[in-house]
């Protein structure tokens, strides 16, 4: 199976690990990422605040370059993107003066027929957790994990369309058919806060703080995110939170396709589980899942 891959900017930058990962995983599946041609900055940046055609445009940018595939689903592993990309393509089919607009300004014809996934979901729902069973080589029996989706990736749900709001069960689903003891918790889609974290580092580390002392207080072995920045945020906060709470809070913070990718008997390495701040290869080792 073939597919439009849109990376976004993180995934090129500072989550190389969830891109390299997903490379892993997909192949492992049997699907082909191409990367869009010649992709940009999706819009869900300042843009959406500060200039509504802009934003829209370059989402609309993006789809119109996946058109050129001719491959019928585009997956954006960051959920920023897919929500911009999806909530952008959605705005111009409810609106016709706006897609004027936007199409006068890329100066390209939206044909409206891409079908835009999140990762997360193209994998449950295209590929199957049958298939992803099928590879399963080494299940990760004896990982305690809690499942975090964060706050951007099932809302709103009249743009997702994606799981339940609230209480979404698909990240669970997955971990589980990897082997996984997947934790039960209410802060699935709590914030994290990372939207402010140059602005409010102190409400930021009590928001993290939050997720973070209670995966602690739950015993889990790694919080498994679906979020670069959720993953960045989460683990490069950890110092503070401890200093903030008098408690040394060393908690790992894994990308889902980390752990599938370990569970499809990659290594550690092969998916770039060696760069995170709180390092989860003790962890691993202890469990049984360093090599």
């Amino acid at each position: 199976m073939k597919v439009s891959y849109y990376p976004g900017c993180s995934l090129e930058g500072t989550a190389r690990s969830y891109d390299r990962s997903t490379h892993e995983v997909c192949r492992s599946l049997g699907v082909e990422l191409e990367d869009v041609p010649r992709w940009s900055c999706c819009g869900s940046s300042p843009a959406l605040k500060m200039n509504g055609l802009l934003s829209v445009s370059l989402a609309a940018h993006n789809i119109v370059l996946a058109q050129e595939q001719s491959l019928s689903d585009l997956v954006a592993p960051c959920p920023f993107c897919f929500r911009r990309l999806r909530g952008a393509q959605e705005d111009i089919a409810r609106d016709g003066r706006l897609r004027e607009r936007v199409e006068q300004t890329i100066e390209a014809k939206l044909d409206g027929t891409t079908n835009i996934h999140n990762l997360l979901g193209f994998i449950r729902d295209r590929v199957g957790l049958n298939e992803v069973t099928k590879q399963v080589k080494k299940p990760l029996k004896g990982l305690r994990v809690v499942p975090y989706y964060g706050c951007y990736l099932v809302r709103p749900p009249e743009v997702a369309r994606y799981d339940d709001p609230e209480n979404p069960v698909s990240l669970d689903e997955l971990l589980a058919a990897l082997g996984a003891e997947v934790v039960d918790w209410d802060f699935k889609t709590e914030c994290c806060g990372a939207g402010l974290s140059l602005s409010k580092t102190e409400t930021v580390c009590r928001l993290s703080g939050r997720i973070v002392r209670e995966a602690a207080w739950r015993e889990a072995d790694a919080i498994v995110v679906v979020c670069q920045l959720c993953q960045a945020n989460l683990d490069m906060r950890q110092g503070e939170i401890s200093t903030m709470y008098g408690k040394n809070y060393q908690v790992p913070i894994v990308y889902f396709t980390q752990l599938m990718g370990l569970s499809f008997g990659r290594s550690p390495s092969e998916l770039g589980l060696q760069h995170h701040i709180v390092d989860p290869l003790a962890m691993l080792k202890r469990k049984g899942f360093s090599g």
